[in-house]
C-alpha cells in the first residue's frame, strides 16, 4: 500500500514510517519541519520506500497531487502541544482547520482512505471517566485558547463525518489521550519529555497547577499500533476511536516517579497557570479514556506500564543529551 502522512516527520508520524515500512508499504511524509524534526526520519531518507516533501498541509495543489499518488492518508500535521495554541491560536486554528478541510477533500477526490488525528481535548473540562467517545464535552469560553482548539478538532471530527456520510469517504478519527514516548518534543508544554529534561540537568521540574490533575499516558508504539489497527479494519470508517491507557496518575506524582527513575535531586517546584500560560487559564482535573470501541473492533490494547513509558523517554533523552552537536 502507499500512504501518506502529514506531519510525518514528527513524533506520532515518524514512528508509524517506521513501522509501515518495516512491514513492507510505501511512505510519503510530507512536513513542514515546523514542530516536527528531520532527525526523527533521517534514517529513512534513503529507504527506497520512503521519501519526504517539505511542504504544508495549507497548499492544497500539493496535498491533491500527493493524495493522487496513495491509497491511504493519515492525517497528524496540527498545532498541537498547549503551549503553542495559548501562544498562537491563529495560526493554531487554520492550520487545524483549513488544513483538515484540505486533506479530506483531496482524500474525497482521490478516493483514499484517511485517519484524522483527534485529541481528549474535545471532551474538554468533563472530568468524569473513564470517557467514552459519546461522553459530553464541557467547555468554557470560546475565547479562552485552550477551548477554541478544542472546537476546531471537533470541526475536524464534524467535517470527516460529513465527508464519510455524504461523499462516501473512508474517514476515521482517532482520539489520542497523551501519547508520549521517544521523539517527542518537550518545547510545546508537553509533559513528561520536559520533565525528563529537567530532571536529568540537575534543573527544577516545573509543575503547572496543583499537580493535583490525573492524566494517562500512553506509549508511541502503542498509538502506532492502534492507528495501523483502526487502517487496516474494514468497518472502522465514520466512527471515532480513543486510543490511550488507564494508567492514572497526578501530574505531581509523575513528576516525582520520574525523579525516583532518573535518581535526579532535582527539587518540584509549581508554578500557577497564570504565570506558566495565561491569565484565566483552565485546566481539567481529570481525563481518562474509555477505549472499549477499538477494542471490540480491533482486539487493540496497549502493552506498555507507565514505567516502561517513563523508562524508554529517559533513555532517549540520555542518548539525546550524549550526541555530537
Amino acid at each position: 500500500m502507499d500512504y501518506l502522512i502529514t506531519g510525518g516527520a514528527g513524533f506520532i508520524g515518524s514512528h508509524l514510517a517506521d513501522v509501515l515500512i518495516g512491514r513492507g508499504d510505501r511512505v510519503v511524509a510530507l512536513d513542514d519541519i515546523s514542530t516536527g524534526s528531520l532527525d526523527n526520519v533521517r534514517h529513512l531518507l534513503r529507504h527506497e520506500r520512503f521519501s519526504l516533501v517539505e511542504g504544508t498541509v495549507l497548499d492544497h495543489p500539493l496535498v491533491a497531487q500527493l493524495s493522487g499518488q496513495t491509497d491511504v492518508i493519515v492525517h497528524l500535521a496540527a498545532a498541537v502541544g498547549v503551549k503553542l495554541i495559548v501562544s498562537q491560536p491563529l495560526r493554531s486554528l487554520i492550520t487545524n482547520i483549513r488544513g483538515t478541510e484540505i486533506v479530506l477533500d483531496c482524500a474525497a477526490r482521490a478516493e483514499d482512505r484517511v485517519l484524522i488525528a483527534s485529541t481528549s481535548e474535545i471532551y474538554g473540562k468533563n472530568a468524569t471517566g473513564p470517557l467514552n467517545e459519546e461522553a459530553d464535552r464541557i467547555l468554557g469560553s470560546p475565547f479562552v485558547s485552550r477551548w477554541s482548539y478544542s472546537e476546531a478538532k471537533a470541526v475536524d471530527e464534524i467535517l470527516a463525518h460529513a465527508y464519510w456520510r455524504e461523499r462516501g469517504l473512508e474517514a476515521i478519527v482517532a482520539r489520542f489521550f497523551n501519547c508520549v514516548g521517544p521523539r517527542q518534543t518537550g518545547s510545546y508544554g508537553m509533559v513528561m519529555p520536559t520533565f525528563v529534561r529537567q530532571a536529568l540537568r540537575g534543573e527544577e521540574v516545573t509543575v503547572y497547577g496543583t499537580g493535583e490533575q490525573r492524566r494517562c499516558f500512553c506509549h508511541v508504539a502503542d498509538t502506532v499500533d492502534a492507528i495501523v489497527r483502526l487502517l487496516d479494519e474494514p468497518s472502522s470508517p465514520g466512527d471515532a476511536f480513543n486510543v490511550g491507557a488507564d494508567n492514572e496518575i497526578s501530574i505531581g506524582e509523575l513528576a516525582q516517579r520520574i525523579l525516583e527513575r532518573t535518581a535526579s535531586s532535582s527539587p518540584i517546584v509549581f508554578v500557577p497557570y497564570d504565570i506558566a500560560y495565561e491569565s484565566g487559564f483552565e485546566d481539567m482535573e481529570r481525563r481518562i479514556p474509555d477505549t472499549r470501541r477499538i477494542r471490540d473492533l480491533t482486539g487493540w490494547t496497549p502493552s506498555r506500564t507507565l514505567d516502561d513509558i517513563v523508562d524508554d523517554v529517559i533513555a532517549f533523552e540520555r542518548e539525546r543529551a550524549q550526541a555530537p552537536g
